[in-house]
């Protein structure tokens, strides 16, 4: 049962890269991203990595994607316009993809009825985690935070840069260049 559940969760991830990839949406692709994270945390719980697994969700797929997401709302990307795809591919293939996973499930259901779910036998605890973080990993730890505050002050100045210029005051007089050696003023 271990490895079935290997194998649908690492082509779960897989899938939801190459959709991350293909995707014209930037929010279709952020939630492409959450589809990964989350299919790696039930890889690491495959392991026997609870505490890894707990980090995956609560780091990865809820902080960040909420910096992603705050980044791209503040860059203001806008959507495609939406292509009408074909109505027939619509029509065929939503029935088509639900008898797919239909077919699937009942294939690991009879295969793997009877075979009980392992965790890994490696079990170590918070504290061994944390002083291994604060300790061994924390130059690579604190550069990843500066590295996602870097991104994130990038990305305030790409959306200030994209702002109109002041509206100039109409009562100040302008100067305008008529010649090279002439000026008018308003």
């Amino acid at each position: 049962m271990q490895v079935a559940l290997f194998f649908v969760f690492a082509t779960l991830a897989v899938a939801g890269a190459v959709n991350l990839l293909v995707q014209r949406a930037p929010i279709n692709a952020a939630l492409s991203l959450v589809a990964v994270m989350g299919a790696l945390a039930v890889l690491y719980l495959l392991l026997g990595a609870e505490f890894i697994a707990f980090v995956q969700i609560l780091v990865y797929a809820g902080a960040i994607m909420v910096l992603f997401v705050f980044v791209i709302m503040l860059l203001n990307a806008q959507p495609d316009p939406s292509s009408h795809r074909s109505r027939v591919a619509r029509v065929i293939g939503i029935p088509v993809l639900v008898l797919l996973v239909v077919e699937f499930c009942g294939f690991l259901a009879t295969q793997f009825a009877n075979a009980p779910v392992r965790m890994g036998e490696y079990i170590s605890s918070t504290e061994e985690l944390g002083t291994a973080l604060f300790r061994r990993y924390l130059l690579p730890f604190e550069v990843t935070s500066v590295l996602f505050l870097v991104g994130l002050i990038g990305a305030v100045l790409l959306a200030a840069r994209r702002e109109d210029p002041p509206v100039a005051d109409r009562d100040a007089p302008s100067v305008t260049r008529k010649s090279p050696g002439e000026l008018v003023i308003r």
